[in-house]
């Protein structure tokens, strides 16, 4: 057994070289930190190291909304990633608009080498850097903001240190100049870098106090947007899809796939497979909503795919559940919904439905298949579960996470 003590304020913790694997969360707490679990071959985890990112998370503030406490603080998905080789690992610090960059070592502990500031300002209480994306073939890394206008900022990397890059891009219209993306990601080939927009202006408050959401993709088809990649990872200009439903919250290539994605709608209340071209145009497929009896929006957010393309696994944030769907060559359909049972949160927050709900956010699944894990941040737990035959989900572990504020999964 080896034991791996934390730098830079973490705790210490052991990690063994008999287990199966690790995983990752950001706690977003205003000391921010990265969580490293270990994770045994049945799945259970047990915390190893908190390490200081050196910079700030928003903390239960949610800046998207202007919630004094609720989970998901940046409406958005990917703030802890990891570069191709598990040798790098990358975590937004979204309370101060920063970047931190972690060695990953044969055991899986991290070291701190790097932390940079976006160059995006901190407007108000937080900033908002939310969401990463990795392009190996050029070491530049992309940062995605919920507030804009310059919504993707970009760094260099050499051997895990941020060199901040000019470059700075919006996912704004002409007629839509405050949109809240949720998500970058690059196609697998990198060619292209896609953005899909949650809101098309910022939430506010109407006059009779109800909140105002302008969400995207409802009245007009324009919520992924598409930047073609260039030889030295600068980005062209963007282009304007249709998302396939109202809401898109979360993309997700087909494993072995350049050209086969499947977004999560939040407000579409299902998935949508997609198709993208060598030009980036942009083909969609039919929405396959899940029963909605509870309430509208379900708030379809996160996905997780299965290793052979078989099965995608949609985190329910305003159910508090996760559903499972089935790929049938060019179809999705329904496995189980829900594939679990629901999480009860604390009972203060409540989701756009009105349904009292934990907040589940980001997930992950092991590369073999067999494991998910899921944030439910509102009941402060992380959970982990069996993947049966079926599709359904049960559980076999779970860990204490701070209050509200995690969001984040990355993991080998």
């Amino acid at each position: 057994m080896n034991t791996s003590f934390g730098i830079l304020g973490g705790v210490t913790g052991r990690t063994s070289h008999s287990q199966a694997g690790h995983l990752y969360i950001q706690s977003n707490e205003i000391r921010n930190t990265v969580i490293h679990y270990g994770r045994a071959v049945d799945g259970s985890l047990v915390e190893c190291e908190r390490i200081n990112t050196e910079g700030k998370g928003s903390g239960i503030f949610k800046p998207v909304s202007g919630q004094l406490s609720a989970p998901n603080a940046f409406e958005g998905a990917g703030s802890v990633i990891l570069a191709d080789d598990n040798r790098l690992l990358f975590a937004t610090n979204g309370g101060d608009n920063s970047v931190s960059s972690f060695r990953v070592d044969d055991a899986g502990s991290l070291t701190l080498l790097d932390v940079k500031p976006t160059g995006n300002p901190i407007i108000g209480r937080s900033g908002t850097a939310k969401s990463l994306a990795y392009a190996s073939s050029t070491d530049v890394l992309y940062v995605l903001h919920a507030f804009g206008p310059d919504h993707l900022r970009a760094f260099s990397v050499s051997e895990g240190m941020l060199t901040p890059r000019e470059d700075r891009y919006s996912v704004n219209t002409p007629s839509k100049l405050d949109r809240i993306p949720t998500q970058v990601v690059l196609s697998p080939d990198e060619r292209f870098l896609l953005v899909d927009i949650l809101f098309d202006e910022r939430p506010s408050t109407n006059a009779d106090g109800t909140t105002k959401l302008v969400v995207a993709n409802a009245s007009e088809s324009d919520g992924l947007v598409v930047f073609p990649v260039q030889s030295m990872g600068n980005l062209g200009s963007p282009s304007f899809h249709d998302a396939g439903a109202a809401g898109p919250f979360y993309i997700a290539f087909l494993h072995g796939r350049n050209d086969t994605f499947i977004n999560g709608t939040a407000v579409g209340d299902g998935l949508v497979k997609s198709f993208i071209d060598r030009e980036g145009n942009i083909r969609v497929g039919d929405l396959v909503p899940i029963d909605t009896k509870l309430g509208k929006p379900s708030e379809l957010c996160w996905l997780a795919i299965s290793p052979d393309n078989a099965r995608i696994f949609a985190t329910n944030f305003g159910y508090g559940n996760i559903s499972t769907y089935e790929v049938n060559g060019e179809n999705l359909s329904i496995l189980q919904d829900p594939a679990c049972v629901a999480i009860p949160g604390d009972g203060t927050f409540r989701a756009v439905n009105g349904l009292v709900s934990s907040g589940p956010s980001d997930n992950w699944l092991t590369p073999d298949g067999k494991y998910l894990y899921q944030i439910y941040g509102n009941a402060a737990v992380l959970i982990g579960y069996a993947v049966g035959a079926d599709g359904a989900l049960t559980e076999i572990t779970r860990v204490d996470i701070p209050y509200n504020s995690p969001q984040g999964l990355a993991g080998f």
